[in-house]
């Protein structure tokens, strides 16, 4: 693949996007079916960086009498694999843990330097685990497409650290358990499930499950379980005779249970696994699960996480199975608090259990003309964060930046052209 080595457009793009221009990107080679743009091989300075993956389009304002949330268009990157290697199987000696540490608060995260292009590239490699204990690891190439529906929108950043607290109630329990059938066999709390790990996830395709790293992955191995790795989806429990009773009121569910499906093969990035990267913690806490059979239940897609805001109301919501209310699933919504490219700070009440869950918004589709549904984030973990001298904790959510987006849906769809829109 042909690599044009330009620096002089990244300054001059660099000098632009000082004047508040969107920079212009000229590095380009040639693939099947389109046209890609390529930094040079040589280190690039993460602003430089920023700037190739910093393109929105379509930005929408907040006035006049009929705005709505609206999703933003973006212009996103392309996450491809480049080349695959088999690695040992791992020991699955880890306990699972339902919560991580990071100290490293908003205003910490923001000073920290933004990675260069191959540090995106390794922290953005993977590896796989499938469901006979086999492993690969692969590495990936970012580019841009220049075909007018290219260019990308991409900020990132790293964190480290530890915690002191597990994640709280903040004053009184917001949380609401939701009951009933009618209820939870119906969208969008339907798309939550659970892992036999301890922790939550998400449905985000016909065969896919989205969840924390955290959950699987405890940064140097595999928790144990994790071969045998089950998600359980709620149904309900029928009395005995029940199901095939002519009397419907025989039919009512006693109560719900889960009914379980194997893991194929699940998906975690190396910036995860601290192996590769040591310090950027929770920025990368988010893997895929890919089931043995279609699920056959409605999904919600996952989307470019907004600024916040842009997001209704400031709002955020999910859905878990928090441990200190067993068998019940929680939803639960809140403010956000603060942001960084990579997290999102709230206060949204959450025990050990709702880890993985994943955190979406309600705004308005305007080339369908219809409000919709979609994931921005991963709830992640709890931090403390020193706010002006004094401490204050928060819990945290990993957001989909283009990037992880780019690389998310092309783990699912495995076609790069049907992860143009974010």
């Amino acid at each position: 693949m042909e690599k044009a080595n330009q620096v002089t457009h990244w300054l001059s793009a660099y000098e632009r996007s000082k004047a508040h221009e969107f920079p212009v990107c000229d590095f380009q080679c040639w693939m099947p079916g389109a046209v890609l743009m390529v930094p040079s091989m040589a280190e690039i300075p993460g602003v430089l960086f920023l700037l190739l993956l910093l393109c929105v389009v379509g930005q929408v304002s907040p006035y006049g009498a009929f705005w709505k949330p609206t999703w933003p268009a973006y212009r996103l990157p392309v996450v491809l694999p480049q080349s695959t290697l088999n690695l040992a199987k791992p020991d699955f000696g880890a306990e699972a843990k339902l919560e991580v540490s990071s100290s490293c608060g908003p205003q910490c995260h923001k000073g920290t330097p933004l990675p260069t292009y191959e540090e995106a590239k390794q922290y953005l490699s993977y590896e796989t685990l499938y469901s006979n204990g086999s492993r690969t690891e692969t590495q990936v190439g970012i580019y841009i497409l220049s075909n007018g529906r290219g260019g990308a929108q991409y900020q990132d950043s790293e964190s480290s650290g530890r915690s002191r607290r597990k994640r709280q109630i903040y004053g009184y329990d917001s949380r609401f358990s939701i009951f009933g059938k009618d209820f939870l066999l119906n969208y969008p709390f339907s798309t939550s499930v659970k892992l036999s790990t301890g922790c939550t996830g998400t449905l985000v395709a016909e065969k896919h499950v989205l969840t924390a790293a955290h959950c699987i992955h405890d940064g140097k191995t595999y928790v144990k379980g994790t071969q045998k790795l089950r998600v359980g989806f709620l149904k309900p429990k029928f009395k005995e005779g029940g199901r095939g009773a002519n009397n419907s009121s025989s039919a009512l569910p006693e109560k719900m249970k889960f009914q379980w499906i194997r893991v194929k093969r699940t998906h975690v990035p190396k910036g995860w696994i601290k192996g590769n990267a040591n310090d950027i913690g929770m920025d990368y806490d988010y893997a895929l699960l890919e089931l043995k059979k279609p699920h056959k239940r409605k999904f919600m897609k996952i989307g470019v996480s907004p600024p916040a805001k842009q997001l209704p109301g400031g709002r955020i919501h999910f859905s878990g199975y928090d441990n200190d209310r067993p068998g019940n699933l929680v939803y639960r919504f809140c403010d956000v608090k603060d942001e960084t490219y990579d997290l999102l700070y709230q206060q949204c009440d959450a025990q050990p259990g709702a880890s993985g869950s994943g955190v979406y918004v309600r705004m308005w589709k305007r080339q369908q003309q219809k409000w919709e549904r979609k994931i921005i984030g991963i709830f992640s973990g709890h931090q403390w964060v020193d706010m002006n001298g004094s401490p204050q904790d928060f819990n945290v959510a990993v957001r989909i930046t283009p990037l992880k987006y780019a690389q998310i849906c092309y783990w699912i769809k495995g076609n790069y052209l049907d992860c143009r829109e974010g």
